[in-house]
């Protein structure tokens, strides 16, 4: 976790984001294990579009899991992980608290290899083609990996959690 006082737009190491309007985001795709429908911001979906299209390229079946949540999407899933792990600060290490989540923004996404659905949103899909492929691919396409091993933030290691930094408004979102 991150030493000393979280300042006032942190919450157990998550920054606070603003969330996107509804109006600013545009199907990216659709996750197949639910059939839930996957938004993002348009230069985010397009990017994601073209880069599922590499990988298919490449013979990978790169999916989309999760793109932007709203507040109360975020909500139900924070107070599960606090069941889960027993108190906020511990369910923060793997559930972003509502308010402070990338996915508010419209600018990130979960990815999976459509491949390996047992992968989905586990760290074992670091050790899949699609995620091999993400990391000597990605960055070609505007995203980069959120949650590395290490990160200063002090959130867990998420493999599959991807943001697009491909515009300077994406950028600002993360890199102020």
């Amino acid at each position: 976790m991150i030493a000393g006082p979280l300042s006032a737009a942190e919450k157990y190491g998550h920054r606070s984001y603003e969330t996107a309007p509804d109006s600013a985001l545009f199907p990216a795709g659709k996750y197949r294990a639910t059939g839930r429908l996957v938004r993002l911001r348009p230069p985010a979906a397009e990017a994601f579009q073209a880069m599922a299209s590499a990988a298919r390229a490449a013979g990978l079946s790169l999916i989309p899991i999760s793109g932007f949540r709203s507040l109360d999407y975020q909500r139900g899933l924070f107070k599960r992980a606090v069941r889960r792990y027993g108190s906020e600060r511990k369910a923060a290490r793997w559930v972003a608290p509502p308010g402070h989540s990338e996915h508010h923004t419209g600018w990130t996404l979960d990815l999976g290899d459509g491949d390996r659905p047992a992968t989905d949103i586990e760290t074992s899909f670091e050790k899949t083609p699609v995620h091999l492929w993400l990391t000597k691919n990605a960055a070609a396409h505007g995203f980069e990996l959120s949650f590395p091993r290490g990160n200063p933030q002090g959130v867990s290691y998420e493999p599959w959690h991807w943001r697009y930094v491909g515009t300077e408004e994406a950028r600002r979102a993360f890199h102020p």
